[in-house]
């Protein structure tokens, strides 16, 4: 099997410290009792009023006209693009950047889109890269129509893109007649560790979009906002892509729970992520990226110890991370202590000790 994912080897130990990812998050007590009391209604109505209040909230959060309740990332990263493009146009974005790298290739599959990568240090590209892609428009040339960022940048090791190069991509790209589109999956994570609120960060950006599912707790869900007009047309796209659903307040509501509770403790997270970060530069050989907010990336290859070894091993002790582009991923959530982080740190020296 290629693509199925596999299922958990019934010999490996339990799970004790699960820092693969902030999506591994599990719904508090008081998420699910909020979820349980969840008044709903038939969304694709117009009907289901803690689905309505979420996406009202979401509206108000980003400074945009409206939003929409969607399942997944991913579909608000896809829908986007198919409202923002035509087939054949051309999206620029970071050459790590999910819509190339993590979404099965979803916007030219669907789309017909040319994405093309701009490189530029952890995870972002600078707005002199930005400004020297484009090119004149001319009919031997793919229309230029969207440019995306991505708040946090995953892979660039959960940097936060300072508001300075936003407000400037921003500015290039309406100079040009270029659309832009925020990939906000963790950008209540760079809005807590600057103290900017979510609305000034998306300033100007005609789309955003925030998940629920990584830091924020929930099991499921992120919205898209933008003009109401990008919505409407969102609407007609998340019906074709499967994404429209019923009674869907019992989703929306662990959600709002997430805006009420989740939000203000990120902070949380990137203390311990920073705490782990710190344990293992004091490791010799161990080669850190200082964490931004939540994501630590490191690589044991000095200690004589490749990265696939190091989770095997970790694996073993009930610590799960994973190797991803070449260094091991570790990412803090709310389910994860500090204790945890001195747990894990420990057992790292312990592996380097051995090899």
């Amino acid at each position: 099997m290629l693509y199925t994912p596999p299922p958990r080897d019934p010999k490996a130990p339990p799970v004790r410290v699960n820092l693969l990812s902030d999506t591994q998050t599990r719904p508090t007590q008081a998420m699910r009792e909020a979820m349980a009391r969840a008044e709903v209604g038939d969304e694709q109505s117009g009907d289901d009023p803690t689905v309505n209040l979420l996406c009202e909230r979401i509206a108000e959060l980003l400074g945009k006209e409206a939003a929409v309740f969607m399942p997944s990332g991913t579909m608000c990263n896809v829908a986007a693009t198919l409202v923002h493009c035509r087939p054949g146009d051309e999206i620029l974005a970071h050459e790590s950047a999910h819509i190339i790298a993590r979404e099965g290739g979803a916007h030219a599959a669907l789309g017909g889109f040319q994405i093309t990568p701009l490189s530029g240090a952890d995870g972002q590209f600078s707005p002199d890269s930005f400004r020297a892609a484009l090119h004149p428009r001319t009919r031997y040339q793919q229309p230029q129509t969207l440019v995306s960022a991505e708040q946090t940048a995953n892979i660039g090791g959960g940097t936060i893109w300072k508001k300075a190069a936003l407000d400037e991509v921003v500015k290039i790209a309406k100079s040009a007649g270029l659309a832009t589109h925020m990939d906000g999956a963790r950008l209540m994570n760079a809005c807590v560790a600057t103290g900017i609120p979510a609305r000034e960060m998306a300033a100007g950006w005609d789309s955003a979009w925030i998940d629920f599912s990584k830091g924020l707790g929930a099991p499921i869900g992120g919205a898209l906002a933008g003009t109401a007009a990008f919505v409407d047309e969102v609407w007609r796209w998340k019906q074709r892509l499967g994404g429209s659903m019923r009674q869907a307040g019992i989703c929306a509501a662990a959600c709002i729970h997430a805006l009420d509770h989740h939000v203000d403790r990120l902070a949380e997270d990137h203390a311990n992520a920073r705490a782990l970060a710190r344990g293992l530069s004091q490791i010799a050989g161990i080669e850190v990226q200082e964490p931004e907010t939540n994501l630590v990336f490191f690589k044991p290859d000095g200690a004589g110890v490749s990265g696939n070894k190091m989770v095997a091993e970790l694996r073993k002790r009930g610590v799960w991370l994973a190797v991803m582009d070449g260094r091991i991923r570790a990412c803090t959530h709310l389910d994860v202590t500090a204790a945890m982080i001195e747990e894990t740190v420990g057992y790292v020296r312990e592996i380097v000790r051995g090899a």
